[in-house]
């Protein structure tokens, strides 16, 4: 999750249109689309694989302090250690039960984005070895309960805390025990960025269905394939879900501005310190009327962290984020991007992912919201299966990259980074059929050789 920005210095709101101008303003060129990806891991510790406190010599603080040796320096919240930064590498955040999530730098290409995950992850090792800690890529912790996982010292965790019960009986769920891969893509226009939001929100199943693995609820079989994003479902539904306005004629960075004013707030960050306004209007606020800060209007950086209180499918802030995938192993880190990448950053491709999804009805991209999570690339879908649909989406994808044409140092261009998902589609297995059969035999009915066989 985001850090805030501390708005006090902040230029001010003038009205409803500085919010539309600030999305806007995130057009580009191009020639500067960049790449961005995120991605969350659950710490473990190696003797009991239990999830590290915050404090202690194996927490992790102690982890965070670990990786500042290789430059990255500390942002604290009052005396607490919560986050990490570095010039040109992005940021490492604490997640709210000590998950910790780098959102990688704005780079050109996929192998730039696959060595970033691969110096990440080795730092990540170097540290946690020394702490005696291993670190998980899934979609949903496999084993442990929620009331045995920790909670991070953060203020916007504890009001989200709080909050959260009272919208939902799976938020909580959400905060401590799901971990994700996503990726930023920019775009050209409005007109750019509305093609690019229908065709990645109509699509988004098919990457939580590639993604799926997250089969495991306190040590046993959930009857899920991807439980994380069956917890989006009933975490938050002022705040989630599949968008439908997006395809309705006339929609613009105007409806969604509405949509965001419509969100309930969190909280308002002032001099590092949150002040508790869930629930609260974020339209009251610029009338001076919000009840947790009476008498004061908002600065842009009040929208900028309210637009990361929002968390549908797919998120428009100056960019596009996909949200759908659950997290997973290093190869699977470096194929979300490259789904989407070659989906939404060649024009021809994203023509055909338009064209793939054009007769979609409301009711079916309903259909495949709520019934991916459980049946994954099995469901049925047109008399066949999703698994249909899946391959004919990465088959875009592969042209797309095709097309880009970036090659590495041994001239092999970006279509290197599908070939996992096109593994899967092949075998009609998802990540979590693999795991599902693993647990069936080999592991006899544990979970626990999940933490050593699929470590970091």
């Amino acid at each position: 999750m985001s850090s805030p920005t501390d708005a006090t210095h902040a230029q001010p709101i003038e009205d409803r249109r500085s919010l539309v101008e600030y999305l806007a303003a995130g057009a580009k060129p191009a020639s500067a689309w960049r790449i961005g990806t995120e991605h969350e891991k659950f710490g473990f510790r190696l003797d009991d694989l239990r999830p590290p406190t915050y404090e202690g010599e194996r927490g992790i603080r102690a982890m965070l302090e670990g990786l500042m040796r290789f430059g990255w320096q500390g942002q604290y919240e009052g005396e607490n250690l919560i986050a990490l930064n570095r010039a040109g590498a992005g940021s490492i955040t604490l997640e709210p039960a000590g998950q910790l999530e780098l959102s990688g730098a704005q780079v050109e290409t996929l192998h730039q984005t696959c060595c970033e995950v691969e110096g990440h992850l080795r730092e990540v090792h170097t540290v946690a070895d020394e702490l005696g800690l291993g670190f998980l890529g899934m979609g949903f912790q496999p084993k442990w309960r929620r009331e045995e996982m920790p909670w991070m010292p953060k203020g916007r965790y504890k009001i989200m805390r709080e909050y959260m019960p009272k919208r939902g009986s799976l938020g909580l769920d959400m905060m401590t025990r799901t971990c994700t891969v996503q990726v930023n893509l920019d775009f050209a226009d409005e007109a750019d960025m509305v093609r690019k939001l229908r065709a990645s929100l109509a699509l988004q199943p098919v990457a939580t269905a590639l993604f799926a693995d997250s089969p495991f609820t306190d040590g046993v079989p959930n009857g899920f394939q991807s439980y994380r994003s069956h917890v989006w479902s009933d975490t938050d539904p002022d705040r989630t879900g599949m968008l439908d306005f997006v395809f309705e004629e006339g929609f613009g960075f105007e409806r969604y501005v509405d949509y965001l004013l419509d969100v309930p707030m969190y909280f308002v960050y002032r001099k590092g310190q949150y002040l508790d306004a869930s629930g609260q209007s974020f339209g009251d606020f610029m009338k001076g009327r919000l009840p947790a800060y009476p008498g004061q209007r908002p600065t842009l950086s009040d929208w900028s962290d309210h637009l990361t209180t929002a968390f549908p499918e797919v998120r428009l802030k100056r960019y596009l984020e996909m949200r759908g995938a659950d997290g997973g192993p290093w190869n699977r880190l470096c194929a979300l991007p490259a789904l989407w990448t070659g989906l939404l950053y060649d024009s021809t491709a994203l023509d055909a992912a338009l064209a793939l999804t054009a007769d979609f009805t409301r009711e079916e991209r309903a259909y495949l919201r709520s019934e991916v999570p459980r049946h994954g690339i099995h469901l049925p879908w047109r008399g066949g299966k999703l698994l249909d649909l899946a391959r004919d989406t990465v088959a875009i994808a592969a042209e797309g990259l095709r097309r880009r044409a970036r090659m590495n140092r041994n001239g092999i261009d970006e279509r290197i980074y599908l070939e996992t998902l096109i593994e899967f589609i092949e075998a009609g297995q998802s990540p979590a059929d693999r795991k599902l059969a693993l647990y069936h035999g080999p592991w006899k009915g544990s979970v626990d050789p999940v933490f050593r066989e699929f470590a970091y």
